[in-house]
């Protein structure tokens, strides 16, 4: 039986994931830890669905106050078997080009400094765990060797943010890989969150089965790596986008 808690799951991504998680068997997943800023009718009902299991726990990545109350009420319910899986997922995109960015540094704060903070404040909770695993949710549009393919993606504050998301990822798997940690950054392909995503390659659904795969089955070999999520017949699609669940170029 693993726990896990995700960031930013009032919606999209997030959302998909606990949503997934969820119908997992206990025997599997035994605590769902649903994180956001504020909470919503789709997580209050999957809360009454799955009660003394799905937990709702209010956090804002960029206030570490509200983290440190997170890791109380956390701490209160796993106690000492610790937490498994932290999965970052919180983050925000702003569109424009770059003479226009003005948005770095809000930016950052959410997808690189929030991730930081949520990883130092549970580490201790993470080290009583069992599975040791962070998972932070990147994008193939941060990688620098792709840029070539995506320079028409005008998302400029997102694509340098998740580049140094990654470059943490590393640090991080590093820095914890001789307490048995997994520590790596997945890209859950381009998906169809919402109405501006409704031309996406893939269903919010496909993508998070894949990335979910992975954190069940990865072990310390993927340990500070980029990894892309394995969709069959996408493995050589001829657009910008190819799902082989190998490591993606940093």
């Amino acid at each position: 039986m693993a726990s896990y808690l995700v960031t930013g799951s009032s919606r999209g991504i997030g959302h998909e994931l606990v949503r997934q998680l969820a119908a997992q068997p206990a025997s599997e997943v035994s605590t769902i830890f649903a994180t956001s800023r504020s909470v919503n009718a789709p997580l209050q009902e999957l809360a009454g669905q799955h009660p003394g299991r799905f937990i709702l726990v209010p956090i804002d990545v960029t206030d570490r106050d509200s983290i440190n109350k997170a890791v109380e009420r956390v701490e209160s319910i796993v106690g000492d078997k610790g937490l498994d899986v932290l999965i970052n997922n919180a983050g925000v995109v702003e569109w424009g080009w770059l003479k226009d960015m003005s948005d770095l540094n809000d930016t950052f704060n959410v997808n690189v400094t929030g991730p930081h903070i949520m990883v130092q404040a549970f580490l201790p909770l993470l080290r009583k765990g069992s599975m040791k695993k962070i998972v932070n949710i990147s994008s193939s549009v941060g990688s620098i060797a792709k840029q070539p393919v995506y320079r028409q993606v005008p998302a400029p504050s997102y694509k340098i943010t998740k580049a140094a998301l990654n470059m943490m990822t590393v640090l991080y798997a590093q820095e914890l890989a001789d307490e048995g940690f997994t520590v790596f950054c997945v890209s859950p392909g381009w998906l169809r969150t919402n109405d501006a995503n409704a031309h996406a390659d893939l269903s919010v659904g496909t993508g998070v089965e894949g990335v979910l795969g992975m954190v069940r089955n990865a072990g310390v070999e993927v340990n500070g790596k980029f990894l892309n999520i394995h969709v069959p017949g996408w493995e050589n699609n001829p657009g910008f986008n190819q799902y082989d669940g190998k490591e993606l170029p940093w």
